[in-house]
């Protein structure tokens, strides 16, 4: 069976053509997307997990390589009391919440395709890269596979245009191969890639009836990815459109950015932001900052951390308004992070249709709420936004040509702000709308049927 997959920097995706019509695949409690992250209770667990899933002679050329941290496995199995059905290895936000528990245990990983291209890895570690991107491939196949009844033959993977802003070709080439080698491994017989720019806008080419250069503004929710791309009926049956770009800008900024940005300056002051301790000093600005950063596992590590938390019970005896910093408290003990970033999300969304919004803060405090204006969003995402403009400049600049068309992808590109903030920096070009969340998936998903069948 043919598939089209994202594995994404920030979330992993996998879609299927069923009559003509793109369906993407649960991978996670019914969710469609899952989290690029891996936890293992010991590094040697994924390499472990590798060698399980191999067979014959690959199985015995791969543990022939491997023989040293697969005997590791053995010890770590013995001293966890690991049964035979358990892997200790974990993906997704399930990686996410065994990390926060045991942080000083195991081994973590985020985004690891962020690090596929990067320059000047030994033999080893390009091995181990392969195992970490083996495993989640793996796991993610095995649940599709389950959810579908068939088995997964045929896979096309997205891919940036540049895995790194430096090392150019060689880092693609190594990024590659390591995705190639891990996908063969969890079994795909045939893989081949796409860029992910051209994923997204492949159903906006497939109805153009002239050629155009068209700027892609893909707003993920941990990357922006902007690329100049000449479509149209004398690019969309090359069968290599490496040379259909014409420039290409990103950044790891996406949605998730302006719901931290909002929950910060604009949910965090009733938990005690902006307030002094009886000193007359500030309260330090960065426990705020690592409650809210959800997408940064260090910092909610130190957040969650009992040090912080016997350093919170200090800070309430030294505190002016002891009731705001208790309710930070509450967030810390009862870890909802997640939650009240998720408010911030709600009003990002609701003020692009209203002009104010009431974010439901109850659940840590009964009848908390907090009012939100489109003027007080406008100023808490600006800095996000002017990068994320930024890129696009960029693109058009070094493409040293002005673009037909924007067309605009991805979970954040849709808000009224990002649109405003483009046409101020860009002028009057014509902006159209894609699929914004499934638009790569969908897009790698008929490129996989086209080319395969």
């Amino acid at each position: 069976m043919v598939v089209g997959f994202d594995y994404g920097s920030s979330n992993c995706a996998m879609g299927i053509l069923q009559q003509n019509t793109v369906s993407l695949v649960p991978l996670e409690q019914g969710k469609h997307y899952l989290p690029s992250t891996l936890y293992a209770l010991h590094n040697s667990l994924i390499s472990d997990l590798v060698a399980q899933n191999l067979s014959g002679n690959d199985q015995t050329a791969y543990r022939t390589s491997r023989a040293g941290i697969l005997k590791s496995a053995q010890f770590a199995r013995n001293d966890l009391d690991l049964e035979i059905a358990e892997s200790g290895v974990f993906v997704g936000q399930q990686a996410i919440e065994e990390y926060i528990s045991m942080p000083e245990e195991g081994y973590f990983v985020k985004s690891p395709k962020s690090f596929f291209g990067a320059i000047g890895l030994k033999p080893e570690q390009i091995a181990f890269f392969e195992d970490i991107a083996s495993a989640m491939i793996v796991e993610l196949k095995r649940r599709a596979e389950q959810h579908l009844g068939r088995t997964l033959t045929h896979t096309v993977i997205g891919r940036p245009v540049n895995f790194q802003a430096v090392g150019g070709e060689e880092s693609n080439r190594q990024a590659i191969d390591i995705l190639t080698t891990a996908a063969r491994r969890a079994g795909f017989k045939e893989v081949e890639f796409l860029f992910e720019p051209l994923a997204a806008g492949i159903d906006f080419e497939s109805n153009l009836q002239h050629d155009q250069k068209v700027l892609v503004v893909d707003i993920g929710g941990g990357t922006s990815d902007c690329s100049l791309v000449q479509m149209g009926p004398s690019f969309r049956d090359n069968t290599d459109r490496s040379g259909d770009f014409m420039a290409h800008t990103g950044k790891r900024i996406g949605g998730n950015d302006l719901d931290i940005a909002l929950a910060f300056h604009k949910l965090m002051p009733t938990c005690g932001l902006g307030g002094e301790f009886k000193s007359g000093l500030p309260l330090p600005h960065q426990i705020f900052w690592q409650a809210c950063k959800i997408n940064d596992i260090q910092m909610q590590s130190d957040f969650y951390s009992s040090a912080f938390g016997r350093e919170l019970v200090t800070m309430l005896r030294d505190v002016k308004e002891a009731n705001k910093l208790a309710r930070l408290q509450v967030i810390h003990e009862n870890k909802m992070t997640h939650q009240f970033v998720r408010q911030a999300e709600l009003a990002k969304i609701a003020l692009s249709e209203v002009s104010e919004y009431s974010a439901d803060l109850s659940f840590v405090e009964v009848q908390l709420m907090q009012q939100i204006n489109i003027t007080e969003l406008e100023e808490s995402v600006n800095s996000s936004l002017s990068q994320i403009t930024h890129l696009a400049q960029q693109a058009i600049t070094d493409a040293g040509v002005q673009p037909d068309a924007i067309y605009l992808t991805g979970g954040s590109a849709q808000s009224p702000l990002l649109k405003q903030a483009l046409r101020e920096a860009l002028g009057n070009i014509p902006m159209l709308n894609g699929d914004n969340f499934g638009s790569v998936t969908a897009g790698l998903t008929k490129w996989a049927e086209r080319i395969y069948r």
